[in-house]
């Protein structure tokens, strides 16, 4: 998956990637991104009106996506699509563009082997959290479109109209107004999607040898990236969770009036833990699916991409 490093400070080397590189990650993330999170939008229908809707509360995803198909045909799965995948094409490729870059800048202020290794899981948070904030700000107003046109019905037709209702009608504000609690919501997430999925990686490698892991099969490889792929994924959705419930909210203007901190304060008292996790259940599901998809999905359009791996800072 990525270049390893070696016990030796003097063998310590940080890859010096070309903008070319990065627009490599750029368009593996982005292509990875778009084609999860638009294949799992019927998931997030369910998901999104099980948090909204009080005749929905308590549902699961098998039975919400009946209640949905009985009352508004199969087609309602699907509201959203549209600004679902344009807003993680952008988010997508920020995002794991940004990881490798701001990781790689981690890594060089660390200056030796041994500190980046030793403080490698702040380097991962800290890479994560920083490409992620750059990222939302390229999701927020396709995300607040994205929930308006799930939770109110006949909003607008689709992407293009949501989109400038939103910014005729409420303007900047509204389409910035969740973009507080979705940084609550998607830096837990891509803390627990990178980081967690670098320690499951590096815990199966752990007692490999260099020969062991250059020759593993096929399978070999499929199972680690998958189960370190769903770990991930179980771990960034109860992380992002709450967010994820106040963040619907706010979109569908729930809460009294006020700063966004209070609004928000609010909101998270009225739901009660309970509240802030409806839905968990099929996010989890959801998640598991997007965040696997995704990091397979990265690699193999990376290396199609003739891109170099990322920079791995595993402890040996």
């Amino acid at each position: 998956m990525s270049t390893p490093t070696h016990s030796k400070k003097s063998d310590f080397q940080v890859p010096q990637f070309t903008p070319a590189n990065y627009t490599s990650f750029f368009a593996a993330g982005a292509l990875c991104a778009t084609l999860t999170h638009a294949g799992m939008t019927p998931i997030d229908v369910v998901k999104t009106r099980i948090q909204v809707d009080p005749a929905m509360k308590g549902l699961g995803l098998l039975s919400g996506g009946r209640v949905i198909v009985a009352k508004e045909g199969a087609s309602a799965l699907l509201t959203g699509f549209g600004p679902t995948a344009v807003g993680y094409l952008a988010q997508g490729g920020a995002k794991f563009a940004g990881y490798e870059f701001w990781k790689k800048q981690f890594v060089q202020i660390a200056g030796d082997q041994d500190t980046a290794v030793k403080y490698r899981t702040a380097i991962y948070l800290g890479a994560a959290s920083v490409g992620e904030f750059f990222a939302d700000i390229l999701l927020t107003p396709l995300e607040a479109t994205r929930i308006r046109l799930v939770s109110q019905k006949g909003f607008a037709d689709g992407l293009v109209s949501g989109f400038t209702r939103i910014a005729r009608e409420e303007g900047a504000r509204g389409l910035y107004a969740g973009f507080i609690p979705i940084l609550f919501k998607q830096i837990p997430y891509a803390i627990g999607q990178f980081t967690v999925n670098e320690l499951c990686h590096e815990l199966a490698f752990r007692n490999m040898s260099e020969e062991t892991r250059k020759n593993l099969s096929a399978t070999s490889k499929l199972t680690i990236q998958l189960g370190s792929g769903i770990t991930a994924g179980f771990a960034a959705a109860i992380l992002s969770q709450p967010a994820d419930t106040l963040l619907s909210q706010i979109n569908k203007g729930h809460g009294p009036e006020g700063t966004m901190m209070y609004r928000l304060g609010v909101l998270a008292k009225q739901a009660g833990v309970r509240g802030l996790f409806a839905g968990l259940g099929p996010r989890m599901v959801m998640t598991a699916g997007l965040v696997s998809g995704q990091f397979l999905i990265y690699d193999a359009v990376k290396h199609a991409l003739g891109a170099p791996p990322g920079l791995e800072i595993h402890q040996s």
